[in-house]
């Protein structure tokens, strides 16, 4: 699975995800993102008027050279719409063959329950990571309702990743990296965990997926998660 956005340059990253991997094969999932609009660096504003939304899947099916979405999520909740005619279109684009699935960014559980009602929803992308758990009961009700739930920025690790801290102990004695440790925390929090960590180069994808066959004993996974 490879998470990008419109947003993502914009539009850069989808344009070089098909240009380095058109045509997909079969087993790759790509996932997208629309409901910002980038009018100046660094620089976010939602939008989740139903044209917007409607012009940033065509625009994402045409970059990435895809004749349908395979999870395409909101990428946040326009305030300024009704959150109703948001899940609408993406319904209504759903329905058209355009988009297969559809997931939430950023949202609470009450946002999440009130999607379902409009729609089915697969997966949500919100930012936690052992340091950030502001969302745990967003995890709980994913993991609950079996849910994907994809953390953004997984790899904060703050002052649990210092020399004498939880994640460097267990690194050492597993001959691992501390982002290896914090990955595999994750993993095992939930099984609905799908961590979608950074990569810049090939080496370091390599220790990321490896990160996923470390399995923590009980009392190390709760001293890491108790520390944090």
């Amino acid at each position: 699975m490879i998470d990008t956005a419109d947003s993502y340059g914009p539009e850069v990253s989808e344009r070089l995800i098909a240009e380095a991997l058109h045509p997909y094969p079969p087993e790759l999932v790509i996932a997208t993102k629309g409901g910002f609009q980038r009018p100046g660096p660094d620089r976010w504003v939602e939008d989740g008027r139903p044209e917007h939304l409607r012009e940033a899947v065509e625009g994402s099916l045409r970059r990435l050279r895809l004749e349908r979405i395979d999870l395409y999520q909101l990428h946040r909740i326009d305030p300024k719409v009704p959150a109703a005619e948001q899940f609408g279109t993406l319904l209504e684009l759903r329905r058209q063959g355009k988009i297969r699935h559809v997931g939430l960014s950023e949202v609470s559980v009450e946002q999440i329950e009130a999607a379902r009602k409009v729609l089915p929803i697969v997966s949500v992308q919100n930012r936690y990571n052992l340091t950030d758990r502001e969302w745990d009961d967003v995890l709980e009700y994913c993991s609950r309702e079996a849910l994907g739930f994809i953390p953004w920025f997984p790899l904060a690790m703050g002052r649990l990743a210092a020399s004498d801290g939880p994640i460097a102990e267990a690194a050492k004695r597993r001959g691992a990296t501390p982002g290896q440790i914090a990955l595999a925390w994750l993993l095992q929090r939930s099984p609905v965990m799908l961590p979608i960590p950074g990569t810049s180069s090939v080496s370091h994808l390599e220790e990321n997926i490896s990160a996923a066959g470390l399995v923590l004993g009980d009392v190390e996974f709760a001293a890491i998660g108790k520390e944090a």
